[in-house]
């Protein structure tokens, strides 16, 4: 996760983007000229997606979906859009492009159909969005697409047959919901031992762990199947073709729903960006345990995130420009 500072740049966006290209180049060159320590990497993945899932769980903070009860209306909006377009977007998007290839189909529809939980706020800041509802926003997002993820499997991909709802809902009770119960804990203890201020530090150091911890796990998995990546590398510029062609459309997906439901700016653009970003790492980490063994699934992720903060970079300006034109009594600095 990213920490809100009250800065007006993002350096952990900067720092992620580096963090998972170098991952992405050194994962392939170690697994391709030194196979042997390549494969070792890709073997020892657990420690690294359980360190992950419990940073993950434990910066949520959820005391602020409280504070914010009385926006039921956008929440409701924000969810809506997020769990039932989007994904319905997200599944159009990767039939038409890449029915042809299974895996990556199935990559794609799991990375379009999680909103983030994480680095959207950041952007959300630079805008001059709603900080406070967007925080607010996260535990739901992270709750319901966990409990949605078998049945959009179920519905928007082409291995139906062969995805056990049972076994999937087995492995998030063994793999998230006993370590988000174990990170929540300690998080509650915590923060009643250490105190508001230096609790606060601690779930810094945690946000600023989070990118390394992921680059560490991208950089496992591109070790351990580089030679299966790159046998279908031809494919993945009409991946890359595709997660752009998602992000256009689902811009055009809140700006009908700003329009139509006569948002004021900061919701606009805390909705623009919920909408547009992805929750990849934690995708990432379940599908990884719940379908072990698909690089090519693996690889559609860590791609639309790569891709992601570059867009999530010109939309912030793009929502600016916006904010000029069409609410100069709301312009945000």
């Amino acid at each position: 996760m990213l920490t809100l500072s009250s800065r007006p740049r993002l350096p952990g966006v900067t720092l992620t983007s580096s963090l998972l290209l170098a991952a992405i180049v050194g994962g392939a060159l170690l697994g391709h000229f030194a196979p042997a320590r390549g494969q070792w990497l890709g073997d020892n993945v657990d420690a690294t997606l359980l360190t992950m899932i419990g940073l993950l769980f434990f910066s949520v903070r959820f005391e602020m979906l409280a504070q914010q009860a009385s926006n039921l209306r956008f929440l409701a909006i924000a969810l809506v859009a997020n769990f039932v377009f989007v994904p319905l977007i997200g599944y159009g998007v990767a039939a038409l492009f890449m029915a042809a290839h299974a895996l990556l189909m199935v990559g794609l529809v799991i990375y379009f159909m999680a909103p983030c939980t994480d680095w959207f706020l950041g952007f959300t800041r630079l805008a001059g969005g709603n900080i406070a509802l967007g925080m607010a926003l996260v535990p739901l997002n992270m709750l319901i697409q966990l409990l949605l993820y078998p049945l959009y499997l179920q519905w928007f991909t082409q291995q139906t047959g062969s995805i056990e709802v049972l076994l999937i809902g087995t492995t998030l009770l063994y793999w998230f919901v006993l370590p988000a119960i174990a990170a929540l804990t300690l998080h509650h203890i915590l923060r009643r031992v250490l105190g508001a201020q230096r609790f606060a530090q601690c779930l810094t150091w945690a946000d600023r762990a989070t990118p390394w911890v992921i680059a560490l796990l991208v950089m496992q998995i591109f070790a351990g199947n580089i030679a299966v990546m790159l046998a279908h590398h031809r494919v993945f510029a009409l991946l890359l073709l595709s997660v752009f062609v998602f992000f256009v459309l689902t811009f055009l997906l809140s700006e009908i729903i700003c329009r139509f439901c006569r948002l004021d700016y900061p919701e606009h653009a805390l909705l623009t960006m919920t909408i547009a970003a992805r929750n990849a790492p934690l995708m990432l980490a379940v599908t990884m345990t719940a379908l072990p063994g698909q690089p090519l699934i693996y690889a559609a992720l860590v791609i639309g995130m790569l891709v992601e903060f570059p867009h999530l970079t010109l939309l912030r300006r793009v929502l600016l420009a916006l904010s000029a034109r069409r609410y100069p009594s709301q312009r945000q600095t």
